[in-house]
This record gives structure tokens, sequence and C-alpha cells, in this order.
């Protein structure tokens, strides 16, 4: 390995145990920003839905950690890894990254802050991470009731968003395109909470196949079907969502009852539920 190649897997590792401190969660990336440790199945004949029960490195995003003991062990495992990956959606930030791209030739900037003007949300300060091609990654929170999914454009084009089961390239990492670097005066600051109205944005709309139109004394009808459709994986997604639209259009007390049903009846726990819901309230500036 070249000498600069190793000094890059020093100060990348470096870097991952620092952030390690902070409780960001943390995998080794190869230069080409994918997971540098080899999967273990590469070579099954099959698909491996093994997220990391086999006992192995290997497995992603879902290797990540921040124990130092084992970030050590993952770069021991891929000498060949130049930087480092930051798992969101995990606690105790649930991070959410907003990735700024440039290359697409769209201003992703002027389109975030568009979308800011329209549905009347701020940016608020936290943590700024510059790309090698020009870009940027902001850092935000969300509540730890709600699981942001992974989305590319379709926010608006050249904005990407890393939810759950998502990672953003981690500061002093180095790539076949160059640095990544906290942007000058957002090193200090801990990531912001996300704002409500982005928040909201953020998470999936409903894909109801005939969605109910309401009918006298059953308003929010909808909402309640959206959230009895909901699978394992979606059912706090669902929840969070129907409850932000019922508070929104002033049902939210009203609604309270057949939603928690609706959201028991899909296997939601009761007090999950009502953590769900009380955050959806919060959330629209209402009382729980």
């Amino acid at each position: 390995m070249a000498t600069t190649d190793r000094q890059a897997t020093t100060l990348a590792l470096a870097h991952a145990l620092s952030a390690a401190e902070r409780g960001l969660a943390v995998i080794p990336l190869s230069r080409t920003k994918l997971p540098a440790v080899r999967s273990p199945h590469r070579d099954a004949p099959g698909p491996a839905p093994c997220h990391g029960q086999c006992g192995r490195f290997g497995h992603g995003v879902y290797d990540a950690s921040t124990d130092p003991a084992r970030i050590r062990a993952l770069f021991a495992a891929a000498p060949w890894a130049t930087g480092y990956g930051i798992a969101c959606g995990l606690p105790p930030y649930h991070l959410i990254g907003v990735d700024l791209d440039t290359k697409s030739g769209t201003d992703s900037s002027a389109a975030l802050r568009e979308l800011a003007l329209r549905h009347l949300f701020t940016i608020p300060e936290t943590v700024v991470v510059l790309t090698p091609s020009g870009g940027r990654h902001l850092w935000l929170t969300g509540p730890p009731d709600v699981v942001v999914p992974n989305s590319a454009g379709r926010l608006a084009p050249g904005i990407d968003i890393r939810g759950a089961g998502g990672y953003l390239v981690g500061p002093g990492s180095r790539t076949d395109h160059g640095a990544y670097a906290t942007a000058p005066g957002t090193a200090h600051l801990p990531p912001a909470a996300c704002p409500p109205a982005l928040l909201r944005l953020l998470l999936p709309p409903p894909r109801t196949a005939h969605p109910a139109a309401p009918a006298a004394g059953g308003h929010g009808r909808g909402l309640v079907q959206f959230v009895l459709s909901a699978h394992e994986g979606q059912r706090n997604t669902r929840l969070f969502w129907a409850a932000c639209r019922a508070y929104e259009n002033g049902i939210g007390p009203a609604l309270l009852t057949a939603l928690l049903e609706a959201s028991l009846h899909t296997g939601l726990d009761e007090r999950e539920a009502r953590a769900t819901i009380a955050s959806a309230a919060r959330m629209t500036g209402h009382r729980p």
C-alpha cells in the first residue's frame, strides 16, 4: 500500500473514532465511497438478506458502531479504507442527511431555499460538510419515533435524503475525487432538529389505491384507512404522517381514538402509538 494510502487510512480511522465519541455510529469506506469491508456473502449463489446476524463484518451500514474496539476491528478488516461513513437514523441523533448535489447541473441550494419559502420553514444552523464536487451535506436530527426513508431527487432535483439505512461520508474522508471537510464555523455545532414542515415533506405520501372520499360524519376516514393498510416497517411512519394531517386539518383530537385503534390493529404497541401521535401533535404546533 502506498504511504499516502496508509496516511489516509490512519486519518480516516482517527476521524471515525472522534465521530464515535460524539455518539455517531460509523463504518469504513473505500475511495469509491462504498463500504470498505467486503460482504461475506458475495460468493453466495442467491441474494443474502443477512444484516449481520451471521456475526461477521461486511454488511454495510449494518456494521456501524460507536464502540472503539469494533471500529478498529472494522478498519483492520479493510486496510484499504480511506474514509468512513456515518449511519443515519440511529440514536441518539436519528441523523437525517440533506445532500445538496451539484453534479446534476441543478442549483440544489436554490431549490431548498424555494422549498423553505413555499412551506414556511428555515434551515437552522447545523453541521455542514463540504464535498469534493462542491456540494454540501446538511446534518439534521429527527424524532426517535419517526422513520425517514432514503430518497434521491424526490424532494427536488439535486436534493438527496439520507435516512434510516443510509449513511453520510464523514468529514476527513478521502475519495477518488478529493476530501470531505466540515464547513468553517460549523464543526462545533450539534446537528440541529429538522424543521417540522421539512420533516413532513421527507415522509412518504399515502399510497391508497382508492382514497376514501370524506362523508358526513366520516371526516378522517381516509387517514384511518391509510394507517390500517400499513405493513411492518412502515407502521410508525404512516401513523405519524396521518396524525400530522389530522392535526393540520383541525380534526386531530376527534380522530385520536380512531388513529390509535387503527395503529393497534396493525400491531403497534399502545405506548409507542401514543408517543408517535403526541410527536405529530407537537410537530404541528398542537398540544398532545
